[in-house]
């Protein structure tokens, strides 16, 4: 779904709860009181003017006697949460065996705090409404289940040393995104690598990627930029930016002493 479709996608799943809310007999207010959420909310998802989260549809499903209609739409209903031109990566990332990614801009979002990463999204221009920020903090805090699935996929990060200087949202939001690397830098299926400024011989001036093995044990490459992505299987580019990622890693701070980089950025702050 792209754009409009996604639109036109919450509209029915707005106008299905609502059929199934009258064959039940029961007015929006009725629903919201036996579901645990307001009226509001309620004619807002009919209205498809706010985007569910899983727990409502759940608990809207067995309220309603769907038979599980509702629930069959929840993963869609989640993908309307990221912007159009990333929503087929995310869904090949949630299932990932294996990730690796060089990151140029931004802390990458499997790693951001929700304080940064809605600091990251308000400074988009044009600028975003607040309820889209919210439903985009929601959704990148949702994809990092990634970090804590079982089996544990293997996840490998190099973050230039200039990204985590950048005082995204100030002093006490980058003391948090710092502090949340170190935690999640120690976790055995995670590496963080720190890539110096300093470094005469760099092999990622081409810019940020991203690199998966896929649940069926494909190998994709996705770039992105200025809210334009290509995602390709094409084995020619694959391999090339393979090849690309294993030297920039070679060229980055051990994870050991890129840990080390955080623990000296929180030292000094």
């Amino acid at each position: 779904m792209d754009g409009d479709d996604s639109v036109a996608f919450l509209r029915c799943f707005g106008a299905q709860v609502k059929l199934f809310r009258e064959r039940a007999g029961l007015t929006q207010a009725q629903l919201g009181t036996r579901i645990g959420y307001g009226e509001d909310l309620v004619a807002a998802v009919e209205r498809a003017r706010r985007i569910p989260r899983a727990e409502f549809i759940d608990k809207a499903d067995d309220a309603l006697e769907a038979g599980g209609v509702l629930r069959a739409m929840k993963d869609e209903v989640a993908r309307t949460r990221y912007p159009g031109f990333f929503r087929n990566f995310a869904r090949l990332e949630a299932e990932a065996v294996e990730l690796n990614t060089y990151d140029t801009q931004v802390v990458n979002g499997l790693l951001q705090t929700e304080e940064y990463s809605r600091a990251v999204l308000a400074m988009r221009r044009p600028l975003v409404d607040e309820e889209t920020i919210e439903q985009r903090v929601a959704a990148r805090m949702a994809r990092q289940e990634l970090l804590t699935r079982n089996p544990a996929p293997l996840l490998s990060f190099v973050i230039e040393a200039s990204v985590l200087r950048r005082p995204i949202g100030g002093p006490d939001v980058m003391r948090g995104q710092w502090e949340k690397l170190l935690m999640l830098g120690r976790k055995r299926n995670v590496e963080i690598q720190v890539m110096p400024t300093e470094r005469e011989d760099h092999a990622g001036l081409d810019g940020p990627f991203t690199l998966m093995e896929t649940v069926e044990h494909s190998r994709v490459a996705y770039v992105e930029v200025q809210n334009v992505s290509h995602l390709t299987t094409e084995r020619r580019t694959v391999r090339e930016l393979e090849a690309r990622y294993g030297i920039i890693r070679a060229q980055a701070l051990t994870p050991r002493e890129s840990l080390a980089f955080v623990e000296e950025l929180l030292g000094e702050a």
